[in-house]
């Protein structure tokens, strides 16, 4: 069984409804019988290729329709797709080829010059085929105009077969391929579907990336499970992203925290009114107090915190019809199973006592990509999940996140949470963004440092804020140093990089 049946069963049920709409350059728009057809074409073009069941293909392209066409269709052959930000180097995307075995490779057109020289290094590699978005006749003249057989075997898909590669940041070592399954997907497909009330009539306003799970699993993959049409931005645009969601057409809308700020930013925010859009939610990071509140008071709407990650897909989100609690990512998910446990000792914690989240459920990945023993490191004796995520259990079940448990400052033998000395930094006006971390220190262990960025039109002193900071916090979990910088390292999804940090700060490298 494969994550794409729900949509072949909406191109029967729904053929003539748009599936997808871009909205800017080059505009395109398929309803949900054309895109069954381009899947199947494209479907074709990959077999002329020989890429067979097992088979890895790679995607370094920007959002674009070819990268959705060329994902379905290698899925839908029984294939594994490997998604590839654009803005990995060349040593990078040697690193992920090689690792993962890729058989097929399309690239930007615009790369070829950084691309073609790594080549010779991959023997396993069968192709590499370059593409520009920008020309979409290219790529149709290649599925359509080859004399290609309009449909291809289908090939029966199990739960437990692998749909995709995705590989995690680094932090510790080389990046990890999580092998996501089809039962993987699918559970989480329809956990969703339940939780945030999905239906045939939603639209989707799309402005993620489409090589992170948050916007190829969670959102175009729902809308395409739901029969729902998807608009997609191929670059975010916070004016026209309030102009589309004010406009009454768009009823759901998935973002990340930093998004949700410069939409906070846009001048006379409060104009747009954002009633018709049922859904918004905000991923990928830790939604700041500031942005939750700023939400309710411009727009009059209550943002839907929820909880993910790579290796698991959706852990946990606040109820679509219920108290959404700001700092808590809310309550798990049906099928998903969520425990607090002492890192070291492994016990179950009792309700507000901080640990180690673990997760149980259909939902769990496979595993890491021929890495056998980092699998069995990531799982407990019995099974559940080790997340890496510090947290605590409330008595009605709300899960509130306090960090990463490597991101975790022990200074003095006291524990020290960053998000909660974050959250303090972000009370003051002249703060613009701000990230906590744990230098070596020779007397305590390690001492709170805070990196802060401020507004343009604000001037503080480190000696202020740590004195704004004293004023809230106990002494040992204030800052003993603070760090100005013009702005602080983020991902694709706009998570800040502290492990960057920590090397640039601490090490001053």
């Amino acid at each position: 069984m494969s994550f794409l049946n729900s949509f072949i069963e909406n191109t029967r049920k729904y053929p003539a409804k748009i599936a997808l709409e871009f909205l800017d350059p080059p505009l395109q728009r398929f309803t949900y019988a054309e895109l069954d057809e381009q899947v199947n074409r494209t479907s074709a073009y990959l077999h002329s290729l020989e890429l067979q069941p097992g088979d890895r293909m790679a995607l370094q392209l920007t959002k674009c329709l070819e990268f959705i066409l060329l994902h379905l269709a290698a899925v839908r052959l029984g294939a594994i797709t490997l998604p590839l930000n654009p803005a990995y180097p060349p040593d990078e995307l040697t690193y992920f080829l090689e690792d993962s075995g890729a058989k097929l490779f399309f690239a930007l057109e615009s790369a070829k010059e950084k691309i073609e020289p790594i080549l010779p290094q991959l023997p396993g590699l069968k192709e590499c085929v370059f593409l520009n978005p920008s020309e979409p006749h290219e790529f149709q003249s290649r599925i359509i105009n080859r004399q290609l057989p309009v449909t291809v075997p289908q090939f029966p898909n199990s739960p437990n077969n692998t749909a995709v590669i995705i590989y995690t940041s680094g932090t510790t070592g080389r990046p990890k391929g999580a092998e996501i399954t089809h039962g993987n997907l699918i559970s989480n497909l329809q956990s969703l579907h339940t939780a945030w009330g999905w239906q045939a009539d939603d639209v989707l306003l799309h402005v993620l990336p489409i090589f992170h799970v948050h916007g190829l699993f969670v959102a175009l993959h729902g809308a395409l499970h739901a029969g729902a049409t998807t608009l997609l931005m191929r670059e975010f645009n916070a004016q026209k992203t309030l102009e589309l969601l004010s406009s009454g057409r768009c009823t759901v809308f998935m973002a990340v925290p930093t998004i949700h700020k410069r939409m906070l930013d846009v001048p006379d925010a409060h104009q747009f009114g954002l009633s018709r859009v049922r859904l918004i939610t905000s991923g990928s990071d830790r939604l700041p107090d500031e942005v939750f509140t700023g939400f309710q008071k411009t727009f009059g709407y209550t943002l839907l915190e929820r909880y993910g990650m790579t290796e698991t897909g959706m852990n946990c989100s606040n109820p679509l019809n219920g108290e959404r609690r700001i700092g808590s990512v809310g309550l798990p998910l049906p099928g998903v199973e969520v425990r607090i446990v002492d890192s070291e000792a492994r016990t179950i914690l009792a309700d507000g006592e901080i640990g180690e989240v673990e997760i149980r459920g259909p939902n769990v990945f496979k595993g890491y990509w021929r890495q056998p023993d980092k699998t069995a490191a990531s799982f407990s004796a019995d099974g559940w999940f080790k997340t890496g995520d510090l947290g605590y259990l409330e008595a009605d079940g709300y899960l509130t996140l306090c960090g990463r448990s490597k991101d975790l400052i022990i200074s003095g033998g006291l524990n020290i949470y960053p998000p909660e000395v974050e959250r303090v930094l972000a009370e003051h006006p002249a703060v613009a963004a701000c990230a906590v971390i744990g230098c070596p220190d020779p007397e305590w262990g390690e001492k709170v440092t805070a990196v802060v960025t401020l507004h343009k039109t604000e001037s503080v002193t480190a000696e202020e804020l740590i004195r704004f900071c004293r004023e809230r916090l106990a002494p040992y979990k204030s800052p003993k140093s603070i760090v100005f910088r013009d702005d602080l390292p983020r991902n694709a999804m706009g998570k800040i990089q502290k492990a960057e940090l920590r090397v640039v700060v601490c090490e001053g490298k």
